[in-house]
């Protein structure tokens, strides 16, 4: 049978949809990228805030013009399986996260395919560039942070064995994979739940010995869990990066306590001014939410001269998004959402502005950098340096070469000239 396949959301949401692809392809279905072409067509969905939810949907109704056969599974499936069966009838099955499980024995009776043999488990398949991946080390989360609904959905923190994820890393590689990337909600809580213990400095130093692997880079760690034990760790590593993407979400103390965020503005101080003394080239990444309700112009403010005095490499920012069930629903005073957006404006703004001149001091080094791919009409290649994460999270080196180079390889380029979020230079070997 021939599959079309959807994937929405966060990278956690694609190594569950690579799993599901694999399993597919090693049972004999064809995957497609045509929808036309679909016998049957699944999405995998995610819930995590409104505007997600709202692709979500939109995808379902656009994918029904091209199958009468969709099912329908992921984090949107798993928290509002009742009203999707629903209000809209044409879903031919609903899988949420807790049935994956039983996704074999499901999707043989969806597909109406009679085996001898049971569905095969099946490898995983990459479904972008092949020298590129995620490794989920765990699922769920156990912050319960008041504005997010990830625990209602996927859960407690369930963390894999640190040789499973080495078992999955050395798969990886063995199919060309050269840069890993760590992900789950909170990476630097691995195996807390498992063994009592956190075991992120025990798993960098199991991955770094596996072969084939140049980079690997861990996203999604908490402040407060970035211990001394964890930076030990990354020093001594030959191939983690000093990517640190630590989601603080603001800076005032009394919200921070709000949303349930463990630590204070001084704790994250602290970090970032250890990690710079053992990491002098550190990538600094964080995570801001303005207009949390009861957030105060002041309070704004103290997020605003924070952010000036760590001077992060790079930032993601957003206005609160209130999700139902969570404790932040029903918080009051609301943040007027014209407020919110303006206050959201005016943070990205001084971002860019450092953003600009963070850049700008890289003009004239010589960096390594991932070929990602070389652009027919101008010539020039695209790629990333270590501080640029996976899929557009960052930015990008634009740069020229006087030779072929082969995407996925790994150059030197000296870096000319700089933009707001792109470095541009030249190939130097």
């Amino acid at each position: 049978m021939k599959i079309g396949f959807v994937s929405l959301g966060c990278a956690k949401n694609l190594t569950d949809s690579e799993e599901i692809m694999g399993m597919l392809k090693d049972n004999g279905h064809i995957l497609v990228n045509n929808p036309r072409m679909a016998d049957a067509i699944l999405i995998n969905t995610c819930g995590f805030i409104n505007p997600a939810k709202e692709e979500s949907i939109n995808t379902i109704f656009e994918m029904t013009r091209y199958s009468d056969k969709i099912i329908v599974l992921g984090c949107l499936a798993q928290r509002y399986e009742k009203e999707l069966r629903e209000q809209i009838p044409e879903i031919s099955r609903i899988i949420p996260i807790h049935d994956y499980s039983k996704l074999p024995q499901i999707l043989e009776e969806e597909l109406e395919e009679t085996k001898d043999v049971p569905y095969l488990k099946g490898k995983r398949t990459v479904s972008g560039n092949p020298w590129s991946a995620y490794v989920k080390v765990s699922d769920g989360c156990s912050n319960h942070c008041t504005y997010c609904a990830i625990p209602l959905i996927r859960g407690e923190q369930s963390s894999k064995l640190i040789s499973e994820v080495r078992e999955e890393a050395e798969y990886l590689a063995s199919c060309g994979v050269t840069e890993l990337t760590l992900i789950a909600q909170d990476t630097t809580k691995f195996g807390l739940d498992r063994s009592g213990e956190l075991e992120l400095s025990k798993l960098i130093e199991e991955i770094d010995q596996v072969e084939g692997l140049h980079w690997i880079r861990i996203l999604y760690m908490y402040p407060d869990e970035i211990t001394e034990d964890v930076l030990q760790a990354m020093k001594k590593s030959r191939k983690v990066l000093p990517y640190f993407d630590i989601p603080i979400q603001h800076a005032n103390d009394r919200l921070l306590k709000k949303m349930n965020r463990r630590g204070t503005k001084e704790d994250v101080r602290a970090l970032i001014a250890r990690i710079r003394e053992l990491f002098p080239e550190a990538t600094l990444r964080t995570t801001c939410i303005v207009g949390f309700p009861s957030e105060t112009k002041e309070e704004f403010e103290e997020l605003l001269e924070f952010t000036k005095e760590i001077g992060w490499d790079r930032m993601g920012a957003f206005t609160y998004s209130k999700e139902e069930d969570t404790p932040a629903y029903s918080m009051l005073p609301e943040v007027d959402e014209a407020e919110a957006e303006q206050r959201l404006d005016r943070l990205m703004e001084v971002q860019k502005e450092i953003s600009r001149k963070n850049n700008q001091k890289k003009v004239g080094t010589v960096i390594e950098v991932l070929v990602e791919d070389k652009d027919a009409l101008s010539g020039k290649y695209h790629g990333r340096s270590a501080a640029d994460a996976p899929d557009e999270v960052d930015g990008q080196v634009i740069f020229t070469s006087d030779r072929e180079l082969a995407p996925g390889s790994y150059v030197q380029v000296r870096i000319t000239d700089s933009s707001l979020y792109d470095l541009y230079g030249v190939y130097e070997g």
